[in-house]
């Protein structure tokens, strides 16, 4: 499958773009059926898309490619100049703009509860982390939540209490912190149409609960969700009476320290 006509360039496909220019931080979603393509090509008729730098894209414009027998994607318009290198973009799937739909759920959250504040993405990182690792949402007494889209940045778990941290539902985390902690703030977008939905969670000792931005608050600890009216006195992971002798199953969902 060719890409924009960029000779060696990643073939892996694009579906996700910014609108309106290259530093946009509106993403969109493209759908991978024909004729819901159509449908998505009337409705931005006019306006263009973009491997944005929120992306991690190259800043090259996009068009979008229609399939029958395939899945539909974008890809790179056709460059006159041959001397630029291919676009290194790494991520491409759906979820590659996910910070982006979590940056403005959390304005939206500022909005709904009337305060004042700040969100913002970060720029590539340590080891070269990707754009939008973290999403800081700020406030004006220098408070807020720290949400960790991706395994590339560790959490700070020793500076920050549970409530101001919110970390990806893929993330797994180490044993030691799941044994002192009463409850992991979790976030997970899913797809919506040509957008993608923010979900926040709360995991405690019973499982992981799901809720709407709306029906989750910021109070003056940090992010409050219905989860924690119910909250189980005791930490996610619970000691194991013989350590030696963990089952299989259990030891597959605890990964290594992230980070390290």
């Amino acid at each position: 499958m060719r890409s924009g006509g960029l000779s060696g360039a990643d073939r892996r496909q694009i579906q996700t773009a910014v609108l309106g220019a290259v530093d946009s931080q509106e993403p969109l979603v493209l759908p991978l059926e024909a004729i819901e393509l159509d449908a998505f090509r009337k409705q931005y008729e006019g306006q263009t898309f973009w491997c944005g730098s929120w992306l991690g894209g190259c800043g090259r414009q996009l068009t979008t490619k229609l399939y029958v027998d395939r899945v539909c994607h974008f890809a790179h318009h056709p460059d006159p100049d041959t001397t630029r290198p291919p676009c290194a973009r790494r991520a491409r799937d759906v979820t590659s703009a996910d910070h982006l739909y979590v940056k403005a759920a959390a304005e939206g959250l500022l909005r709904s509860q009337d305060m004042s504040g700040k969100v913002v993405c970060s720029q590539p990182g340590p080891e070269l982390a990707p754009p939008g690792s973290v999403v800081q949402l700020r406030l004006g007494d220098g408070a807020g939540l720290t949400i960790h889209m991706n395994a590339a940045i560790r959490p700070d778990w020793d500076t920050q209490t549970a409530a101001r941290i919110v970390v990806e539902a893929g993330v797994l985390l180490d044993r030691a912190t799941l044994q002192r902690l009463p409850y992991v703030h979790r976030i997970r977008c899913n797809s919506q149409g040509t957008s993608r939905r923010v979900l926040i969670g709360t995991e405690t000792a019973r499982g992981t609960q799901w809720f709407t931005p709306e029906q989750c608050s910021l109070g003056p600890a940090g992010l409050v969700t219905p989860a924690l009216e119910d909250l189980p006195n005791r930490p996610i992971a619970r000691p194991a009476a013989r350590p030696h002798a963990e089952p299989p199953e259990q030891r597959a969902r605890v990964s290594p320290e992230v980070g390290h």
